[in-house]
């Protein structure tokens, strides 16, 4: 898959998100995160988009900490859209030869957080849904292929696995 591509996901992914925790509502359980209500899992995507957006943004280099401060249940959905939107454009507006902190091997640091953020929106959208009901929307194969391999190659190299991913 290509760069644009894991932005367009990442676009259209977040938005689903957003729709669907307001859809639920912030106190609704998330079964899939089974110590989480909606308001948890929007607060850290949001938290996530906020640190993946200041790396890329702002091309920093260090590996800095992790912010999980959010406002008030009011402003939580609106807040996640702005946090989404804020790194869907960083990275829209990114140079190609971007050069940034990144954790795991990818071609580029732009193309690491496309797809970092692509993915773990995508894996929280479901969770998000799941506070609907049983029935996600559903993910392009391709793209849920590329998942796995990102799993596998990446994020497991660098644990021991456990076979089954944490919430957060």
């Amino acid at each position: 898959m290509e760069t644009a591509e894991f932005i367009e996901t990442l676009a259209r992914e977040g938005a689903l998100l957003a729709d669907a925790a307001e859809s639920a509502g912030l106190d609704a359980p998330v079964p899939t995160c089974p110590d989480w209500r909606v308001r948890d899992l929007v607060l850290h995507t949001g938290a996530v988009h906020r640190w993946a957006a200041s790396y890329v943004a702002e091309r920093r280099m260090d590996r800095g900490g992790f912010d999980t401060s959010g406002p008030q249940d009011a402003e939580l959905v609106d807040w996640y859209r702005q946090t989404h939107l804020r790194l869907v454009g960083a990275l829209t507006d990114a140079p190609a030869d971007l050069a940034c902190w990144y954790f795991l091997a990818a071609p580029s640091p732009l193309e690491f957080w496309a797809r970092r953020q692509a993915h773990e929106t995508t894996v929280h959208r479901a969770d998000a849904e799941a506070a609907l009901g049983p029935d996600p929307s559903p993910v392009d194969p391709a793209f849920a292929a590329n998942g796995v391999d990102e799993l596998l190659a990446g994020s497991a190299a660098r644990s021991a696995p456990t076979g089954r991913a944490p919430c957060g």
